[in-house]
């Protein structure tokens, strides 16, 4: 079985967290940050922000020296843009953290262990780097040969949609229930809550599918692997990735993610959201490769921004529209859901 540890070492970093949000935005940005302070509470003791920053996560305002005197062993960059580019800003404030004497994490394309004034600053305070869009070697390539074990997959119209916490929401489900499952990490912020994992979008690109395989072997316990999605097959910058996913993944069970209102693709304005419809099948239809007999168990819905009695009235709309039960797994749980995945897959 996969462990803990296997793809992503984190032996010399430990929470409590101390979050990096910078000069964010909005809250897209700050998604990883967002993603532990949701998932793990416990581990955050507080949030930097910069003086232009915009969002908050609720946590008590403090720089790197209030956080380590109050116990934080970790500074988390929690923030992600478009290329993953460590600017300046960022180096510098790696940099105090380092100096203050806290172990600094990031989840950037561009890597702390490539800056030379970060690692020098690294190890003048024998404090120690953890690059989470680093994966491990050794993967080989997809075979797509059949394995033992049940695995679920979650598939979205567009990037940032809920897939992580889709995901997370029925490992918690399901444990509850007493079944065996566990969350398999793909990103950046997935492979800091769990501890592990690989981040595919760093994988190169004929391997993509055996990174799946590799997060995902044969499980002879009757337990599920749920594995966290990325992209979308419909947006033109990140469809590759999501479709090695659900070759690599060989998923028995689909979870479509979606966030209603959307007006074009993240990123891309001259791009439609697919059709709720027309994305399920096409997800389905591409997971036939490895898996002819997936099933689609249901949808979740990223209801944020809309009001409470629309979110319900979207969700029925939608569970109508695709004879799926649909919820949001942040504000209504994933309960409905989990119902109809167990009764599917009884036997």
């Amino acid at each position: 079985m996969f462990t803990p540890g296997d793809a992503a070492r984190t032996t010399h970093w430990h929470p409590p967290y101390l979050l990096y949000l910078g000069n964010a935005i909005d809250d897209l940005a700050i998604k990883t940050a967002r993603g532990l302070a949701h998932w793990r509470p416990e581990s955050c003791v507080g949030q930097y922000r910069g003086p232009d920053c915009v969002p908050t996560l609720g946590l008590r305002d403090m720089d790197w020296n209030q956080a380590k005197a109050e116990g934080a062993d970790t500074m988390v960059i929690g923030t992600a843009n478009a290329g993953g580019v460590m600017g300046p800003q960022i180096v510098a404030d790696a940099i105090a953290a380092l100096d203050a004497g806290l172990n600094v994490v990031a989840g950037l394309h561009q890597k702390l262990h490539d800056n030379p004034g970060i690692v020098a600053a690294a190890q003048r305070n024998g404090r120690a780097l953890f690059d989470a869009r680093t994966p491990m070697g050794g993967i080989a390539v997809g075979n797509g040969r059949r394995r033992s074990g049940r695995r679920l997959l979650t598939v979205g119209t567009d990037c940032s949609v809920g897939k992580m916490y889709t995901t997370l929401a029925i490992e918690r489900s399901l444990r509850e229930r007493g079944c065996k499952a566990d969350f398999r990490a793909t990103g950046q912020t997935g492979i800091f809550i769990a501890g592990a994992g690989i981040p595919v979008d760093a994988v190169v690109a004929d391997f993509i599918s055996g990174a799946a395989e590799t997060i995902s072997p044969a499980r002879l316990d009757g337990g599920w692997d749920l594995i966290e999605g990325q992209g979308s097959l419909f947006h033109p910058s990140y469809a590759g990735v999501s479709l090695g996913l659900l070759h690599g993944a060989q998923p028995d069970a689909l979870v479509l993610c979606h966030e209603p209102g959307r007006q074009h693709m993240r990123g891309l304005p001259g791009y439609a959201l697919p059709e709720l419809a027309r994305c399920l099948e096409a997800n389905l239809e591409a997971a036939r490769l490895t898996n002819p007999d997936v099933k689609a168990i249901g949808v979740a819905l990223n209801t944020s921004g809309l009001p409470a009695d629309q979110a319900q009235a979207t969700c029925r709309e939608v569970a109508d529209l695709l004879g799926l039960p649909c919820q949001d797994p942040v504000t209504m749980g994933v309960e409905a859901i989990v119902d109809h995945l167990l009764s599917c897959f009884a036997n």
